[in-house]
This record gives structure tokens, C-alpha cells and sequence, in this order.
């Protein structure tokens, strides 16, 4: 199995480990460390990114030619757009419609996922192309599952964050692709000398270089 592979399972089970935390079910419908998401949204929109692996792993492998991996971030409207865009609002509905199970449901059915998405990624070949229905184009596996990978990283550490708990430790390699990508996408939205100058000169530095 590959390297991104592994990365994704073993951040995705500590992601299923963060659901079960009691500390998350007895803050679920309070406010999130995220604007108009609820702990249990939030807490769905994390689990979504293992759902949605499930998803597309089951389909025959796609004959489409993938797309490189920044451009499916600027073709994604979320990326850039408003709290108020159709698409950010289809993404907290979405994780309150998976948490309306409650917390406890919610753990239980991601490591029944998660068990299905180790099993199935043993057998991926290399080159697996999968197709995003969602999208309407398709990326390489691994460049699926990196995407994930970051979801997961960035939406633990806001869900840690909400109900007052330390942010999950992951191994660097979870953590180092991760920062390259935001990285590689901070660069393309603002520019190689702004990031540059963030990590090296505070003095001279942009109010922000978010990569969203």
C-alpha cells in the first residue's frame, strides 16, 4: 500500500477515535469553532470525508483522464466563495444531515466505514483513476485520498478546538503532505513572495496567505 494510502487510514482512524471522544457528544448541538456549524455538523462534516472515500471506491475505475490536483481546487466554487454560496451552504447542511444520527450513532457508523475503506484499499492498484460524481471530473486515487487527508488533519484540529480538547497528535507522515499542499495552494492563491515572506519576514508580511 502506498505511502498516502497509509497516511490517509491512519489519520482517518484518528478521526473516528476524535468522533467517540465524549467530549464531542456533550458539546453536539452547541456552536462550532466554525461559523454557522454546530459540533455535531462539524463533527458530520469530518466523518464525511471517510464516507466519501466509501463512496467512490466501489465503482469500476474510471476511464477519464485525471485532472491535476490544484486544478481541482480551482475549479471547486467552495474554495473561494462566500459562507452564503450554494456550495458552502450544501457542505454544512450536509454535515448536519449525517450528524442527525447523534453522536454516538455517528462513531459507531465510521468504524464500520473505516473498516471498509482499509480492506478495500489493499487491493488498489497503483494508478487507480476514481471519478468525483460530485465534481464531474476525476483525480487519481492517491490524489483523491491526499485531498481527504487534509480534510481530515484541518476539520480534527477544528473539532478538537470546539469542544476544548488537545488536537489529535498525528505522525509526520500524516502532517507532511498535508502542509505541502496547503502550501503549494497558498502559493498559487497569493503568490510564491508572500509565502515566502510569511515564513521569513513578519515584518513584511501579507495580513494572510490562507490557502482558502
Amino acid at each position: 500500500m502506498g505511502e498516502i494510502r497509509e497516511s490517509y487510514l491512519v489519520a482517518a482512524g484518528s478521526a473516528v477515535a476524535l468522533l467517540g471522544h465524549p467530549a464531542v457528544a456533550a458539546a453536539w448541538a452547541k456552536p462550532s469553532a466554525l461559523t454557522e456549524f454546530s459540533v455535531g455538523g462539524l463533527a458530520g462534516h469530518l466523518g464525511h470525508q471517510l464516507v466519501r472515500v466509501d463512496e467512490v471506491l466501489p465503482h469500476d475505475p474510471d476511464t477519464l483522464a485525471p485532472i491535476p490536483l490544484i486544478q481541482h481546487y480551482t475549479s471547486s466554487p467552495w474554495v473561494e466563495a462566500g459562507l452564503d454560496h450554494e456550495s458552502n451552504l450544501a457542505i454544512r447542511q450536509g454535515g448536519e444531515a449525517i450528524a442527525a444520527c447523534g453522536a454516538a450513532v455517528l462513531a459507531e457508523r465510521m468504524r464500520g466505514v473505516l473498516d471498509r475503506i482499509t480492506a478495500a484499499l489493499k487491493d488498489e492498484p497503483g494508478d487507480r483513476v476514481v471519478h468525483l460524481g460530485w465534481n464531474g471530473w476525476s483525480l487519481r486515487l492517491d490524489d483523491f485520498l491526499l485531498t481527504r487527508l487534509m480534510e481530515i488533519v484541518v476539520h480534527s484540529d477544528d473539532l478538537a478546538s470546539s469542544v476544548g480538547i488537545e488536537t489529535p497528535e498525528l505522525p509526520e507522515p500524516v502532517i507532511d503532505p498535508v502542509v505541502d499542499l496547503l502550501a503549494r495552494l497558498a502559493v498559487h492563491r497569493h503568490g510564491a513572495t508572500a509565502v515566502i515572506r510569511t515564513l521569513s519576514r513578519a515584518e513584511r508580511a501579507p495580513a494572510t496567505i490562507s490557502a482558502f
